[in-house]
Formats: structure tokens, C-alpha cells, sequence
């Protein structure tokens, strides 16, 4: 039985989209609208329909920005010659909270999984190289997740730069295996990040 008018089960339904919210916390969300006064409710509603239009991906690490580059790629005080290679974006943001990492990053869009149709060329692998063409002494923190395709990507990512001058490395092994890096905490991010293993 719906007990609730047609325009407010809708929202309902689109909070419910959203990961880990749950049937009661949409219905909270929904509701609490209703009590936000206007010019709340005008500003979150022009703030969800800018993300599609004014969001786009930084020309130089693929990170989200609303500008041509991200502000990490703008930022003349980091560390160009270290990158610190991601599955998503999200994983930039897990990385920044720590606010133990002075390099740069980019970000690849996935990993290599064959079985699912994502190969080499569906990711953002070919900039990555063509950045490493341009940098002396550099060091790739291949921080990407525990698994059968977080290994595949690290391996290819490998391969095709082991005829450069390249340090590569990977985070520690205090990871557990399959993690995504969104879900892990901070210290543990951390530890792994200062604790990073070459890959030999």
C-alpha cells in the first residue's frame, strides 16, 4: 500500500538509488525536504542539476574538477614527479583526507577485467604514459585494489613502462585483500601509503 503522495514516494525512490541508503533513511531524507525553507530547497536542487553539467574530468589526471584542470594538477607546491595511480576518483578524496600526500594523481576509470569486457584501452592508460615521457626520477604509487584485477592492471601498467626511468611501487600490504580504498580508514590508508613496496 503506498501511504505516500505520488510526487514524495518519486523522491523517496531516488534517495533509495543512492548506495547504502536504505528504505527508512530515504524516507527520512524525503521528508526532511518538506521542513528545508525555499531558498534551502532551490539551492540543493540547482546543486544536483550543476553536478552533470558543470563537473568534468581534469585534462592532465582525470580527477573531478569543475575547471580545465583539477585544483591537486594546479597546485605548483606538490610533488609533479610522484603519482599515485587510482582506480576512481573516490580514491582521490579517501587520499586527501589523510593530508599526508604532498604528489599528484591519475586517475584510470577502472581496472583491466577482461571477464567484463574493461581492457587496457577503456581506461585512462595512455595519458599515464605520455605523462611519464615528460618526467625525470619519477615514482608511481600504484595504489589500486587488492584483487584479481587491481594485480592485472598493476602488471600491464608495469610492463609497458619497464623500458622507462621509473620507480613503481605499490601500497603495503595492510590492505585487506579485495578493499576497495573508499571503505578503508584513514590510518590504515596512511600506513600503507608511507609502508609502499617496490614492485619488482
Amino acid at each position: 500500500m503506498n501511504i505516500y503522495p505520488e510526487l514524495l514516494k518519486t523522491l523517496i525512490e531516488y534517495f533509495r538509488k543512492l548506495p547504502g541508503i536504505g528504505e527508512k533513511t530515504a524516507e527520512r531524507y524525503a521528508l526532511a525536504l518538506i521542513d528545508l525553507d525555499e531558498d534551502d530547497l532551490e539551492s540543493f536542487a540547482s546543486s544536483i542539476n550543476q553536478i552533470k553539467k558543470e563537473l568534468k574530468t581534469c585534462e592532465i589526471c582525470g580527477h573531478l574538477t569543475d575547471k580545465r584542470k583539477c585544483y591537486i594538477c594546479d597546485d605548483e607546491t606538490r610533488n609533479q614527479n610522484l603519482i599515485c595511480v587510482v582506480e576512481d576518483y573516490k580514491s582521490v578524496f579517501m587520499f586527501e583526507k589523510t593530508a599526508k600526500f604532498n604528489g599528484v594523481y591519475h586517475v584510470l576509470n577502472g581496472l583491466i577485467s577482461p571477464i567484463d569486457g574493461v581492457n587496457p584501452d577503456d581506461l585512462n592508460i595512455n595519458s599515464l604514459v605520455k605523462r611519464c615521457d615528460k618526467l625525470e626520477n619519477a615514482e608511481l604509487i600504484l595504489a589500486l585494489k587488492p584483487n584479481i584485477e587491481g594485480d592485472t592492471t598493476t602488471l600491464y601498467i608495469k610492463k609497458i613502462l619497464e623500458d622507462k626511468d621509473i620507480k613503481i611501487t605499490r601500497l603495503s600490504n595492510g590492505i585487506p585483500m579485495g578493499a576497495d580504498i573508499e571503505y578503508i580508514d584513514i590510518l590504515t590508508l596512511e600506513r600503507a601509503l608511507s609502508d609502499r613496496k617496490e614492485i619488482v
